[in-house]
């Protein structure tokens, strides 16, 4: 079975997906506009507006000299480029293999999947009746190759037009001019004329094993090139693929490099080129139209009644349970909203979502009206079957399902709703003996509590900071008097030593001091401080204040 590519390519996305959704219509010149910092440039046009002999890349003073009606609109990369996800996700359709390609394009391997639509004309028909009702343009190739697809689909039954320059080896040279017979305009250094394949190709899809003859015809961009050799090209006189072909290969590759030898291999299916599919990762989410614009809050609680269930179901029937929730509501000013909220543990319990959702509510500005809702999972995690078990095989469970209480998983998410939950946060126990690594802060909503504290011979201050250079002799012996903070201290009382060492195998710029010894000190004046000596090591020690009790 021969391996069959099918290259999608939308030259005006850009421009059309924004036309699509502000229901634009396409008879208005409309452009999207890409901001440089220096310029702005043309990323995209309409039909319309490329009638009017605009063209990508032309700057934006320019193309409204020429069409002073045109319609812009800035660039926004990353909604296109979830919008060619979209696309992806439609395109699956045809085959289970789709793949992204830059340039708004698509690139996916039919081989086995063309008879479920009558064959690769019936592909190609049923992808312009999609791209029709999709508003979007679209150009299609099919060959055993995804380079020759990927050229079928940008070149085939375009007229060959070639750029002249002063230096083309076809063109007269200066000094024989006065022999000349009567010269052609374009000879004068007028325009050049468009040169047509002596074989046109009027379909698109290149027949199996007829590879190199679907190539032949085309021009020398066909083959991905970068500009600088296609111009070198030209000027040789190396204007199809075909011409390209005839040459011999180690002279094309001695002076213009391996990388063109590369190209035509992986065109003609020597070189191997494989489609990689892109990851579909699993979308759960639902939407409302409404016949009237709402704005109260009791018909967005009913809304969300209707569409929880729905979000669950889908959770549920993929075993997974939500994290963060996305609320997306469009206004009838083509204005769009969103609130984020996230759940502590995953979960697929509409009670839950809409109790997060429903303290969201306030923040949404309805304005002239809301037109649709729609609900996103923006992150999910798998959920494991729940095992319901009798009374007596629940007695040893009891202590670990305190552990995950799910009355403080929905305080936390009531909170982190209104504060945002990665300020609240709980302490684990750390894997050291160093006291500043004994607890690790970590966010409360995705962990659990850790009840399996070690119990230390030695208490611990509530207060840690940096320690702190404390003026007293530096002497092993506790001070009865040392300066700490620009006061005067006077001893009471002490509880210690308790001996430190550092971590050798770790260089840590704090523990350069060496081995100390804690020590927890009263002073007169009722403060209970954590005094260390340090004994020296890589620099001088002395004595440091590292906390402070309660």
């Amino acid at each position: 079975m021969h391996r069959r590519i099918l290259s999608l390519w939308f030259p005006r996305m850009g421009a059309e997906r924004l036309l699509r959704h502000a229901r634009m219509t396409e008879d208005l010149p409309f452009a999207v506009v890409r901001d440089t910092g220096q310029i702005k440039l043309i990323s995209s046009l309409s039909i319309t507006a490329e009638s009017q002999g605009l063209s990508c890349g032309q700057s934006l003073r320019d193309a409204m000299a020429i069409c002073p009606s045109l319609i812009t609109k800035s660039q926004n990369p990353q909604l296109e480029a979830q919008f060619l996800t979209n696309l992806c996700r439609w395109a699956n359709k045809f085959s289970p293999w789709v793949a992204e390609e830059v340039s708004n394009a698509l690139v996916i391997d039919l081989t086995g999947c063309a008879h479920l639509f009558g064959g690769e004309e019936g592909v190609v028909q049923q992808v312009e009746l999609d791209c029709i009702d999709l508003g979007l343009s679209v150009h299609i190739g099919i060959a055993d190759t995804k380079g020759a697809a990927w050229a079928l689909a940008r070149y085939a039954g375009q007229p060959l037009s070639l750029s002249r320059t002063g230096d083309a080896i076809d063109q007269e040279a200066h000094a024989t001019r006065s022999r000349a017979a009567k010269r052609r305009n374009w000879e004068r250094g007028g325009q050049a004329p468009r040169l047509k394949s002596s074989k046109s190709i009027s379909q698109r899809i290149a027949a199996p094993g007829f590879t190199r003859q679907a190539l032949s015809s085309l021009p020398v961009a066909a083959l991905r090139l970068e500009d600088h050799v296609i111009i070198s090209l030209n000027r040789l006189g190396l204007c199809r693929v075909e011409d390209l072909l005839n040459q011999p290969r180690a002279a094309i590759a001695r002076r213009f490099g391996k990388g063109i030898i590369y190209r035509m291999d992986q065109a003609l299916g020597v070189a191997p080129e494989p489609v990689n599919p892109s990851k579909q990762a699993l979308h759960f989410a639902c939407r409302l139209t409404f016949p009237e614009p709402i704005g109260l809050m009791d018909d967005m609680l009913a809304a969300l009644n209707k569409l929880l269930p729905r979000l669950a179901n889908s959770l549920e029937s993929k075993g997974r349970g939500a994290r963060r929730l996305r609320l997306e509501v469009y206004r009838t000013d083509q204005t769009m909203q969103w609130v984020d909220v996230g759940l502590t543990y995953p979960s697929s319990d509409c009670a839950r979502m809409q109790l997060l959702l429903k303290m969201k509510l306030a923040e949404i500005e309805v304005k002239f009206g809301i037109d649709v809702l729609r609900i996103v999972a923006t992150q999910t995690e798998l959920m494991y079957a729940q095992h319901y078990k009798s009374h007596i095989d629940v007695g040893p469970e009891v202590s670990v399902g305190q552990l995950t209480n799910t009355d403080l998983g929905d305080l936390i998410g009531k909170l982190g709703a209104r504060i945002g939950l990665e300020k609240i946060t709980r302490l684990h126990p750390g894997n050291s003996h160093i006291p500043e690594k004994a607890a690790q802060t970590i966010a409360a909503a995705w962990s659990s509590p850790e009840m399996n504290w070690l119990d230390l011979e030695r208490p611990r201050p509530l207060i840690y900071f940096q320690p702190e250079r404390v003026i007293a002799l530096a002497v092993p012996k506790v001070p009865l008097q040392f300066k700490w903070r620009g006061q005067v201290h006077e001893f009471d009382s002490a509880y210690g030593p308790e001996r430190i060492a550092p971590e050798w195998w770790l260089a840590e710029q704090a523990w350069r001091t060496g081995t100390r010894d804690y020590w927890k000190v009263v002073t007169k004046t009722g403060d209970r401080l954590w005094l260390y000596f340090a004994h020296g090591g890589l620099v001088s020690g002395g004595w440091f204040c590292h906390g402070r009790f309660a």
